[in-house]
């Protein structure tokens, strides 16, 4: 094996990096990185190998399948809002196993917290050795670590039993402000543990002790916090491969921000994220910190890359808060929030919605913001107008509003869809789909990844995915969206360097797909007529965009393509 790259003790140069190394540790889920440590030869080294290169059996040969496995080492939450108690909430909500290791029993509320009593750290060690050396703990998440000695205790575990991702929540300091580490844990959390995670999810407030107490005020202080903190990783230890920290700073505490913005730093890439959903007002905010972690600690155990991970869990905590606003348990300032929402209230059962039909892809109108203003129409008036001359789907595309205005926006256009029966889906945007109800969303190829929609909103709604190749439509089958859309079949002016697959490209793709297919680009009433013909029995409709909205009557335009599409169909009936 050529020399992969080495960090020195007393020098943070790179030494004899090799080319494989670096495009390995690039091209794997932050997961497969694993860092060697001195003394870690032998059987140990030769696991952690394993687990790097993704040779782990995923079964015993028997037919039994592995289930993701998060290890929480954290404390427990007597109130159970935060703490282990989350951390399993959370996991469980999101379909991975979570086993605990206890560091410390807390009595607190949702008033405070009244008491902590430390557990003592050679227990500690033998709950981490009962669970890490026989359960196959995929990802360790860690919360509160009361002492330096159990942060010691911790990092010599899993340099003797390695696992695939280490995600640390820096929990110095409880939601109601009460302190819940020692002063002497804030250096053992940077020299030791820091260098061995994947990924630190420090508040502002964490992050600014982590740093020296910095004033961090505005998005660009977290920007640059991120920064700093990742510097904090690779300073003291070996690596087997050249693995930096990812580092997540949470705005939550932001005053000035209408929006909650996260700021990922991708420390392989080193890369900025910047992630934003919307604020919701609510008391019951105790734990979102635990649930959060615990929830990318979930989606890294099944296997998701950092960046999915990260805005599958940011997602799911924006949904437990949003249907949680109005819980009302307990009588202190911070109440907890319900983490199986979407399983009992937000979810419908399939067979209480309307079920999904393909022939409501038959007229689908996609919204643009650039025409609406052009033509001096409001969002409402627009598709309002395209219902009305019979579109059969709506999707809202907003590339650049704020996330408070699309949410109103959409939650308008869901009022008038839902009038007329109309389905109304959202492009990309998962966290506005939930925020508004939509009945779906569309995705493309680099966004959020099906299973990871829909284990966010639900078997009830309605996923869609942007496809161009056989392969795509057969993945989109198996991941299971409800519909592919097709194109671009002829050019348009949507959409930048946009391949055109012609009518012969959507052919081949409608005919290798399992699912409906409505095609997209460049369609209009010279061409929606050509595509309905080619009598492909699973292409179901067009997708249009100026052809509707940059026209003065949107409400004419749409009499017009439904009336050319209806006659065809017939006629190929």
């Amino acid at each position: 094996m050529a020399p992969a790259a080495f960090y020195s003790p007393s020098s943070p140069t790179r030494l004899g990096v090799s080319s494989e190394a670096r495009e390995l540790c690039s091209s794997r889920a932050p997961a497969t990185c694993w860092r060697l440590k001195p003394g870690s030869a032998g059987a140990g080294g030769l696991r952690a190998l394993a687990a790097a290169t993704g040779e782990m059996a995923q079964n015993d040969g028997l037919g039994r399948r592995k289930v993701p496995h998060v290890l929480t080492v954290a404390g427990s939450d007597s109130g159970a809002g935060a703490g282990i108690q989350a951390d399993l909430k959370a996991c469980g909500a999101l379909g991975a196993y979570c086993s605990t290791v206890i560091t410390a029993v807390t009595a607190q509320n949702t008033v405070g917290v009244q008491g902590v009593h430390p557990v003592p750290e050679d227990f500690v060690a033998e709950q981490l050795r009962s669970v890490l050396s026989d359960m196959g703990v995929d990802v360790v998440k860690t919360g509160m670590l009361p002492s330096d000695g159990v942060i010691k205790v911790l990092c010599g575990k899993l340099q003797e039993f390695p696992v695939r991702a280490i995600v640390v929540d820096p929990v110095m300091v409880s939601t109601s402000g009460d302190v819940l580490a020692a002063p002497s844990t804030i250096n053992g959390l940077r020299d030791q543990l820091f260098p061995m995670a994947d990924i630190v999810t420090p508040n502002l407030k964490e992050a600014s002790t982590i740093l020296g107490g910095l004033r961090l005020e505005t998005i660009a202080d977290m920007y640059s916090a991120a920064r700093s903190i990742h510097k904090l990783g690779p300073r003291s230890v070996f690596y087997f491969f050249p693995f930096c920290i990812n580092v997540l700073v949470k705005g939550g505490h932001l005053s000035d921000s209408s929006d909650a913005v996260d700021i990922l730093f991708d420390g392989i890439g080193e890369q900025f994220h910047e992630l934003r959903g919307p604020r919701v007002k609510t008391r019951n905010t105790h734990g979102t910190g635990c649930t959060l972690a615990s929830c990318i600690a979930a989606e890294l155990a099944k296997g998701s890359s950092m960046l999915q991970a990260v805005q599958a869990a940011k997602d799911f905590v924006e949904n437990a808060l949003f249907h949680s606003k109005d819980v009302l348990i307990g009588s202190g300032p911070q109440g907890p929030f319900d983490h199986f929402v979407k399983i009992k209230d937000h979810i419908r059962s399939v067979t209480e919605k309307q079920q999904f039909r393909s022939d409501d892809l038959l007229l689908y109108a996609i919204t643009d913001p650039r025409m609406n203003k052009r033509w001096g129409r409001s969002i409402t008036d627009a598709v309002k107008s395209a219902i009305e001359g019979g579109a059969t789907m709506i999707q809202l595309r907003e590339k650049d509003a704020e996330t408070r205005d699309f949410i109103e926006a959409a939650t308008a256009c869901m009022e008038i869809c839902r009038s007329y029966g109309v389905p109304l889906l959202i492009n990309d945007r998962v966290d506005v789909a939930l925020a508004c109800d939509a009945d779906g969303v569309h995705v493309g190829q680099s966004d959020m990844p099906v299973p990871v929609v829909r284990s966010v909103l639900g078997p009830g709604k309605i996923i869609g995915v942007s496809c161009k190749t056989p392969a795509q439509a057969e993945q989109a089958f198996i991941d299971g969206a409800d519909y592919i859309g097709c194109g671009g079949v002829f050019p348009t002016n949507t959409k930048a360097n946009n391949p055109v697959l012609g009518l012969e490209g959507l052919k081949t793709v409608c005919l290798a797909s399992k699912l409906p297919v409505v095609a997209i680009g460049g369609i209009g009433a010279g061409n929606a007529s050509s595509i309905m013909q080619l009598g492909i029995p699973n292409l179901k409709g067009v997708a249009v965009v100026s052809a509707l909205f940059d026209r003065e009557s949107i409400l004419n335009e749409a009499q017009s393509l439904k009336s050319q599409l209806t006659s065809v169909s017939s006629y190929a009936m």
